[in-house]
């Protein structure tokens, strides 16, 4: 039924109906008042009026749409008395790929829209875009996969991994399934199983190495380093804290934020959103930051102008220079977090309280992932149950 909506974000009205059997939504820039609702409801009524009599012409309403091309094609077979069913005619991949992102972007951070844009850009378009997307198949997808396998990868690669390879496909995947689902058609994205890829191992800081890297850190980055390490926030996290997230009474950091390409934004899922304790390092650290960013910025971690600090700045100016001086191993900034982890668990403390305060939704990371490295820092490899038999049972 067609009808005159809001959108949630603008709060701009559009019209939304439809023609030759496709929906469509068309944007306005009408804000959402009694007035502007009926001066657009009055054109919807013509429109649908003029749909029922045979007449409409979808480059006279909406003249800037990015439906043109595709109801151009469709009006013109119309026209000629072409009895070809309209379900099996569908828009050209360039033009679908925009509806397309249009529709699920609003449910994207800002971060993941630019991701999808750029491979959108730089894969899809120029190889699929004059294509009819109804018309794709699977061979051509398959055809695609090998396509970008044999481009050059990162950091001096020949060819882009495997891994990188299933992420470009996997939105590919979803564009075909919505496609096939508005369209009327199967999608072509069938039994193309995912590529193997190796399985990425971490590579947590032993007690030396954080020790050395805490006491030789440049001394504005010591508090910054110290929180990193004891608290296992993601880089987001930390940069995005904020003072009033800071509870010294309670002696607890409220993770409620993460910073997303210099915005604020929610954390990477409900589970992030959790209370850190706050261990004496981590409370004298943050105590000492106070008296240093508290009346400059409402950002714990802060430029010298106040504003929240550019993970990528840090980690090229301070943190790769920092290993590379100390002959440390080059690990990305990341591993702070794992190390938390493991140190955790070689001090003995309880699963269940260890992924409460990494964010994590249950244990299962914990065991799947870090409970390896537990024998190696605090040898509990079985001598314990030695011990515990040799006490109690009499052989």
């Amino acid at each position: 039924m067609a009808s005159i909506s809001v959108r949630k974000d603008t709060q701009k009205l559009f019209f939304n109906f439809t023609y030759l059997g496709k929906r469509c939504r068309e944007q306005t820039h009408f804000v959402d008042n009694v007035a502007n609702r009926k001066q657009l409801e009055k054109q919807l009524a013509q429109i649908e009026a003029e749909i029922r009599a045979g007449v409409f012409n979808y480059a006279e309403h909406f003249p800037r749409s990015k439906k043109l091309v595709e109801f151009e094609y469709l009006e013109k077979q119309e026209d000629n008395g072409n009895e070809q069913d309209n379900e099996s005619i569908t828009p050209l991949f360039s033009t679908y790929i925009n509806d397309w992102l249009e529709d699920n972007k609003l449910a994207w951070r800002k971060s993941h829209l630019l991701n999808i844009e750029s491979i959108i850009n730089k894969h899809y378009l120029p190889y699929f875009g004059s294509l009819e997307v109804g018309k794709i198949l699977r061979v051509d997808i398959i055809k695609f996969r090998t396509h970008i396998a044999k481009l050059p990868g990162r950091s001096g690669r020949k060819t882009i991994s495997n891994n990188r390879i299933n992420k470009i496909m996997d939105p590919l995947k979803r564009i075909f399934e919505e496609a096939g689902e508005r369209y009327g058609f199967s999608t072509p994205f069938y039994k193309i199983k995912v590529l193997k890829t190796q399985k990425s191992d971490i590579e947590p800081f032993n007690f030396s190495e954080v020790n050395t890297i805490i006491n030789l850190v440049r001394a504005d980055y010591k508090n910054y380093y110290v929180v990193r390490f004891f608290t296992g926030m993601r880089t987001g996290e930390i940069d995005g804290l904020k003072w009033k997230y800071v509870d010294f009474e309670s002696r607890c950091i409220k993770v409620r934020e993460t910073l997303v390409l210099g915005d604020d934004d929610y954390t990477k899922n409900d589970s992030s959103q959790r209370d850190i304790d706050m261990s004496a390092a981590v409370y004298k650290a943050l105590k000492e930051q106070y008296q240093c960013t508290a009346e400059l910025s409402e950002y714990v971690f802060c430029n010298t102008k106040g504003g929240n600090i550019d993970h990528n700045n840090t980690t090229k100016r301070v943190w790769y220079p920092l290993l590379a001086r100390l002959k440390i191993a080059r690990r990305r900034p990341y591993q702070t977090r794992h190390t938390t982890a493991t140190l955790w668990l070689a001090a003995g403390e309880s699963p269940e309280w260890i992924a409460k305060q990494m964010g994590h939704a249950s244990t299962e990371m914990l065991f799947k992932v870090y409970s390896r490295f537990v024998p190696n820092l605090t040898r509990k490899d079985g001598s314990a149950f030695e011990v515990l038999l040799e006490k109690n049972i009499k052989l």
